[in-house]
C-alpha cells in the first residue's frame, strides 16, 4: 500500500446494498481496518487531530442539531429545493468542519442537497469558511445554492472528473457566491466547458483525449448508458492547501508549482 492507513472513520452501516459493494464491506474493508482503528462517527462528534478541531456536522443521514460556535443565524438565500434524485447512499456522507486558529474549512464529501439544507436552512447552523473542499466533484445532486451562498467560501477546491462534475448549475451557485475569489480544479471539465472554467493555471489536470479544439459551451452529462471514459493515460497532480492560524492559507498546482496567497 502506498499510502498506510490507521484510522478508518465511516457513518457505519451501508443502505445501498450491492453485491460487490457488500462483498468489499464484508470480508474486505474489515481486513483492512483490524490493522488500524475503526470509528462510527454520528453528527456532532469531534475527531482527534493534533492542533486542528475536527468536528462532524453530518453523518448517517444526521446534522447537527445546535449552530456552531457563531453561526446560527438566518439564511436570507434559503429558496425552495430543485428536484433531487440521489444515489441514497450520498445521504449518508461524514461532513467535517475544520477549524485551524482562525482558518475554517469545510469537507461535505457527497452530502446531498436536501441534507445541506438541513444544515443551513432556515437558520444557517455552520456559518462561514474560508474553504470548501472536494464538495461531490460540483454534481448538482449537491451544491445546491443556499448552501454554497450560506458558507460564503472565498475559496473552493473542486475534486471533478474530466466528465464527472462540474455541472453549469453548480458552477453558476460557486461564482455566485458572496466573498467568492477563487475556482480550483482537479480536472478540466469538459461538463463545464470555457463558459464554466477557470483559468488553466488552477486546474491541476487536463483532459485524456485532447481535442484540437475546446467548445465554448458546455458537454451534455453522459447518458447512463454511454461507454466509460478513457483512462488516464499521464501523470496525475494534485492541488495543496497550506493554511495558518492566522486565517490566511496559500493554494498550490503542483502541475505548474503556480501558489496564490490568501490572506
Amino acid at each position: 500500500m502506498r499510502m498506510p492507513i490507521k484510522q478508518f472513520i465511516d457513518h457505519g452501516k451501508n443502505i445501498q446494498p450491492a453485491e460487490a459493494t457488500d462483498a468489499f464491506l464484508d470480508k474486505t474493508y474489515p481486513e483492512l481496518y483490524a490493522k488500524g482503528t475503526h470509528t462510527v462517527v454520528k453528527a456532532g462528534d469531534t475527531i482527534p487531530f493534533k492542533g486542528v478541531e475536527t468536528r462532524v456536522i453530518a453523518s448517517a443521514g444526521q446534522v447537527i442539531a445546535k449552530p456552531l460556535p457563531g453561526a446560527g443565524k438566518p439564511n436570507p438565500f434559503c429558496a425552495p429545493m430543485r428536484p433531487l434524485e440521489a444515489i441514497p447512499e450520498d445521504t449518508q456522507s461524514v461532513t467535517t468542519y475544520f477549524t485551524f486558529g482562525k482558518f475554517r474549512a469545510l469537507h461535505p464529501g457527497d452530502l446531498t442537497r436536501d441534507k445541506e439544507n438541513d444544515l443551513v436552512c432556515p437558520a444557517n447552523r455552520v456559518g462561514t469558511v474560508d474553504l470548501l473542499v472536494g464538495p461531490h466533484h460540483g454534481q448538482d445532486t449537491s451544491n445546491g445554492e443556499p448552501f454554497v451562498h450560506a458558507l460564503q467560501p472565498r475559496v473552493i477546491v473542486m475534486n471533478n472528473g474530466t466528465r464527472k462534475g462540474g455541472w453549469p448549475v453548480v458552477m453558476q451557485s460557486f461564482y455566485t457566491s458572496p466573498r467568492f475569489e477563487d475556482l480550483w480544479q482537479m480536472h478540466f471539465s469538459l461538463l463545464s466547458g470555457q463558459e464554466y472554467t477557470p483559468p488553466g493555471l488552477f486546474i491541476a489536470n487536463g483532459v485524456d483525449e485532447q481535442p484540437n479544439t475546446m467548445p465554448i459551451a458546455p458537454l451534455p452529462a453522459p447518458a447512463a448508458n454511454a461507454p466509460p471514459p478513457p483512462a488516464h493515460n499521464g501523470r496525475a497532480y494534485w492541488i495543496k492547501v497550506s493554511a495558518r492560524e492566522d486565517g490566511s492559507f496559500t493554494v498550490t498546482n503542483s502541475r505548474n508549482g503556480f501558489s496564490k496567497e490568501y490572506r
